[in-house]
């Protein structure tokens, strides 16, 4: 790319950092509409726009047209900040686990397989042909989005309100759940949606806390790499597209699966035993975070985080009703701490050494970034009864009026 556009390989690596960027300002404006018409519709229209991006970026003759088609591109993600919230929508406390891990396990793993494949497209078809390759994964995604993800916006109205039909299960339930979009009429959509409660959400630490600390470590882990790992396995060891693509992406493929099945284990096993001290009743939330000791130690030395899924769950549970604004929280902070890297670490490096760099980066993101954990560890149920419950963020928890969200 670098060659064929005329510009260096730093400068080339701007058209991912867009797109980061764009990744964690695009929930802004999609997570209001999912709340009020439903996941399905933000689902398809995205998956459509990642086509059409996609193959725009393909046939760029510039790099300020690259850079446009990738902004535009960045929006297409919406499962970044929606994903953990249809998983709110579709299981209750006691599956929420299982269902989380097997999300994130592909979410993350979605950007550390590319690498894999894109190497080896560019490396015997040209870069060109990993945005084509993009577009017709969406073209499929969108196929079977359309015609195998109905619905899974589900409201649960007071039992004060009129009864509402359930739909009834079978072919022509699944076939209303395909509908372009769902309305509830309870449910209006307004301008203050649209920024007040991610602004809302910053002031609970049980929110900020995780979220800051997550941020530091997948960015650090995965996005840091990302951005810079063709710059400096070209410069250093003279690799070509394929050897950066398979060693990138397969070390953080295998790091990301090894990291979450441990995490499953860790985080059930907890729960489970906090559950038996309780005669069976649900432990508090900040017990999920008893299992990021395993990956604050892990971290530093060079393995991938794992986890991520602890960090949002204990965060969603915390506040259930407000799951899409928890993950939205994520998926900023993450996202815009991420897309800075490309525009120091390469310089920074060039001062103080690769060494002294990646050793800031551990002190940061495993030293100074948990110590806030900790707090919630050990005052995380007292900072919450004291702050109380939101009110007033999105349509479900209207002065806690209105419809809600199926929480059990």
């Amino acid at each position: 790319m670098a060659k064929d556009l005329h510009i260096s390989v730093v400068h080339a690596s701007y058209q991912t950092t867009v797109v980061i960027a764009i990744n964690g300002l695009a929930p802004f404006l999609f997570i209001p509409l999912a709340n009020v018409y439903g996941r399905r519709p933000l689902y398809l229209f995205c998956t459509l726009l990642g086509f059409g991006t996609s193959l725009a970026s393909a046939y760029a003759k510039t790099f300020s047209q690259l850079l446009a088609a990738r902004a535009f591109n960045g929006f297409m993600p919406v499962a970044f900040a929606l994903g953990a919230a249809t998983v709110v929508d579709l299981f209750f406390f006691h599956q929420r686990g299982r269902a989380m891990g097997v999300y994130v396990v592909l979410m993350t793993n979605g950007s550390h397989l590319a690498p894999i494949v894109g190497g080896l497209v560019g490396q015997y078809l040209g870069w060109r042909w990993c945005f084509k390759m993009a577009a017709i994964f969406d073209a499929v995604m969108f196929v079977v989005i359309f015609f195998c993800l109905p619905e899974t916006l589900y409201v649960r109205y007071p039992t004060t309100a009129p009864p509402v039909e359930s739909p009834r299960l079978g072919m022509s339930g699944y076939v209303r759940g395909l509908k372009l979009w769902t309305r509830h009429p309870d449910l209006k959509l307004r301008a203050r949606d649209f920024v007040l409660p991610i602004l809302k959400m910053l002031k609970y630490p049980s929110v900020v806390f995780p979220a800051l600390y997550y941020a530091a470590q997948y960015g650090f882990a995965s996005i840091l790499p990302a951005v810079t790992v063709a710059s400096i396995f070209s410069k250093f060891f003279h690799w070509d597209t394929l050897d950066i693509g398979l060693a990138y992406g397969g070390s953080l493929t295998i790091g990301s699966f090894m990291g979450e099945l441990c995490a499953g284990w860790v985080v059930d096993a907890i729960v489970k035993r906090e559950k038996r001290k309780l005669g069976g009743r649900d432990p508090e939330p900040e017990v999920r975070l008893k299992a990021i000791w395993t990956g604050e130690i892990l971290v530093p030395t060079g393995l991938l985080i794992y986890a991520r899924a602890d960090h949002s769950r204990y965060s969603i549970d915390c506040y259930r009703s407000e799951g899409s604004e928890v993950s939205q929280v994520f998926n900023f902070f993450r996202q815009e701490i991420g897309m800075t890297f490309a525009f120091y670490v390469i310089l920074l490096a060039g001062k103080i050494g690769y060494q002294w760099t990646f050793f800031f980066f551990a002190i940061m993101g495993s030293v100074l970034g948990f110590i806030p954990i900790v707090v919630l560890m050990l005052r995380g149920k007292e900072i919450r009864e004291k702050l109380g419950k939101p009110r007033n963020v999105n349509q479900f928890d209207t002065d806690g009026e209105g419809p809600g969200t199926a929480q059990e």
